[in-house]
C-alpha cells in the first residue's frame, strides 16, 4: 500500500508541478450513449496540465467500504460520516483526497478556487485537526486520466458532455444524484445554443481560455 501511496504522490506531483497556474477544473457528464462500464453514467471532476494530460475522478460511485474501515489508523478520517469512493479505474488502490481548504496544501493540484487534490493520508489527518483549515472532504479509491488530446476526441466523438465546475455542486448535492442534475444542465446548454457549434462552446467555458483544451478557435 505504501509503495502504491508513492506512485501517486508522484503522478499527483507531476501533474501539478505542470498544471496551470489558475485552478481549471470542469465536469464531465457522461453521455447516454457511453456504454463503458467505468464511466457509464458518470460524473468526474477534471483537471489538465499545461502538457494536456488530464487527470481526475469520479465523483458518484460511491463504495460500500467505509472511512473508518479504510483508515482504522486515522482518527479524524475515521470518524467522517461518509463512504470511500470508487475514483476511477487508474491505480483502484492508490487514494486521492478532494479538498475544499482554506489555503493551499502543500503537494496539491488547484483544481476550482479553494478546492484541491491531495494523496498524503497523514496531512489530511493533520488539517482535520485544525479548525477552519479543511471545510469539505472527499476520499477516492483510484483515478482516471487521459493522454494529451485523448480526452478532446472522446469529447468531439459525443461521449461526453463537457461543463464549469463550482463547489456547491461538487459539496452540496447529494453524489448518487449528479449524473441527472448535470445532464438536465448539458441539456439545456445544448438547446439554448443550438445553433452554435456544440464542441467549440462547450470547450469555451467562461473561465478558461479554449486553449486549455486544445480547440482551434
Amino acid at each position: 500500500m505504501k509503495r502504491l501511496l508513492g506512485i501517486v504522490a508522484a503522478m499527483l506531483a507531476a501533474h501539478g508541478a505542470c498544471a496551470q497556474e489558475l485552478a481549471n477544473g470542469a465536469f464531465l457528464v457522461a453521455q447516454q450513449t457511453l456504454n463503458d462500464p467505468n464511466f457509464r453514467r458518470s460524473v468526474i471532476l477534471v483537471t489538465q496540465g499545461r502538457d494536456g494530460g488530464s487527470l481526475g475522478v469520479i465523483l458518484n460511485r460511491p463504495t460500500e467500504t467505509t472511512l473508518r474501515a479504510a483508515f482504522p489508523q486515522h482518527k479524524n478520517l475515521a470518524a467522517l460520516p461518509q463512504p470511500l469512493y470508487a475514483g476511477g479505474p487508474l491505480q483502484p488502490d492508490g487514494l486521492l483526497f478532494l479538498l475544499r481548504a482554506a489555503k493551499r496544501p502543500p503537494a496539491s493540484v488547484p483544481v476550482l478556487r479553494n478546492v484541491y487534490l491531495v494523496s498524503d493520508a497523514d496531512w489530511v489527518e493533520r488539517a482535520l485537526g485544525e479548525p477552519k483549515l479543511l471545510t469539505a472532504v472527499r476520499v477516492y479509491a483510484g483515478h482516471a486520466g487521459w493522454a494529451p488530446r485523448q480526452l478532446r476526441g472522446e469529447i468531439e466523438h459525443q461521449g461526453w458532455h463537457l461543463l464549469p465546475a463550482d463547489e456547491a455542486t461538487l459539496f452540496e448535492h447529494d453524489p448518487a444524484m449528479l449524473w441527472p442534475l448535470l445532464m438536465k444542465r448539458a441539456v439545456l446548454r445544448t438547446t439554448q445554443f443550438k445553433n452554435i457549434n456544440k464542441i467549440k462552446y462547450l470547450y469555451n467555458i467562461p473561465w478558461q481560455s479554449a486553449k486549455m483544451f486544445h480547440v482551434a478557435s
